[in-house]
Order: C-alpha cells, then structure tokens, then sequence
C-alpha cells in the first residue's frame, strides 16, 4: 500500500526497436518496437502488476514509448497517457544514421565531442542536454504534483531517464555517459514533497529469459 506522503515513480525505458539493435540516433523517429521489444514490454507489465498497484502510465508521445506503456497500461485497467516532455531528444541531422555512418560523412569531430563531453556538444540541427532535462524534469514534477503519494510509471527513451536521474541526484549533464539505461529498464524514484531518492536504477533481471 502506497505511503500517503510518498509518491512512487516507476521510471522504465521503452523497449528494443529495430534501430537499439543496429545503433542508430533514433530521436524524434516514430519507429515501433520490435518482437523482442513487445516481449520486453509484456514482461515489464508483468513485473510492475506483480510489485505495485500504479494509479497512472504516462509516456513519450513516440510509439515505442506508446506501445511499452500500453503493454504496462492494459492489465491495470488503465490507459497511457501522452506527455509532450517525456519526448526523446532531437538527434537533427544524426537521426537514422550509426556511429560509423557519421564518421564516413565527416561528423567525427562532433560525434566524439558529444561522447567526450556530452553536456556541451552540440548536434547538428538538434537539441542540446540541457533543454531535453528541462523539459523532462518540468514533465516530471507535474507528473509527482498530480498523483501526490499514489504511485505512477512513466515511459521514456534512455536520453531523457538518464536526464531524470542525473536532475534527482543533483548531479551534471556531464556525467551522462556514467549511468546504464538498457531497453525496458526499470529505475523506481520516491518523492516525499521536497526531495526524490533513487531506490533501484537500470533494473533488467526480470528480462534475462528473453533474447535480445
């Protein structure tokens, strides 16, 4: 039962798509998941119903994001509900190409910029860290406002969980690179009405029966 003072968020990342598998800047691309990626989403729903009674989903408005809440939504009676903050970042002229695609185009020098020092590299076309956490960790408190001491999940993409768990812990963009965010990862967040605590971050064991 749900501590009247204390809002639990259940923070997941949607599952694998066809592009997770391949390494491409997925972005603002409305691409789905694939079979393994609804495998993943059905077995999060399972993992949640069987630790938690959530009163809300919330999600990206990006399908991968949509499907993986609906799985989660659909046994608990519930339906997703769209947040325009939870969107992934915005990769510009990065989106649908690989690490190396970008390379062979002469993006070197900004693509390791932006694996070197993430928290000032700017994408071509796109969006730097710091707008995606604002507006991410703006969704999230709205998010926490609204179901205070229920418990609630959001659905997102690993760019802007990792956002909302660095703006949690008080720390820099800088460390992006320093915190894990597999497919269909579950990180479980409290807030008491003043500070969040970080109780459980790229939780995956629940998926090691399912091939990737």
């Amino acid at each position: 039962m749900d501590d009247v003072s204390t809002t639990t968020v259940i923070l997941v990342r949607h599952g694998q798509t066809a592009w997770n598998r391949e390494d491409r800047f997925r972005g603002r691309a409305n691409i789905p998941l694939d079979e393994t990626g609804m495998v993943q989403a059905e077995a999060a729903a399972h993992y949640i119903l069987a630790h938690w009674f959530p009163k809300a989903v919330y999600c990206s408005p990006l399908l991968r994001a949509r499907q993986t809440a609906e799985k989660i939504a659909q046994p608990l009676h519930l339906h997703e509900r769209v947040h325009p903050g939870l969107l992934d970042i915005d990769y510009g002229a990065w989106e649908g190409f690989t690490p190396d695609d970008l390379r062979d185009q002469g993006w070197g020098k900004a693509l390791e910029a932006w694996y070197m020092q993430p928290h000032d590299a700017p994408i071509p076309g796109g969006e730097m860290l710091q707008a995606v956490r604002l507006r991410a960790m703006g969704a999230l408190g709205e998010i926490v406002e609204r179901h205070c001491g229920e418990t609630v999940v959001i659905v997102a993409h690993t760019v802007v969980n990792r956002l909302i768990l660095l703006g949690i812990l008080g720390l820099g963009n800088e460390r992006f690179w320093h915190l894990g965010q597999d497919t269909c990862a579950i990180n479980v967040i409290e807030f008491d009405g003043k500070f969040y605590k970080l109780l459980k971050m790229n939780d995956n064991c629940y998926l090691a029966d399912i091939a990737v």
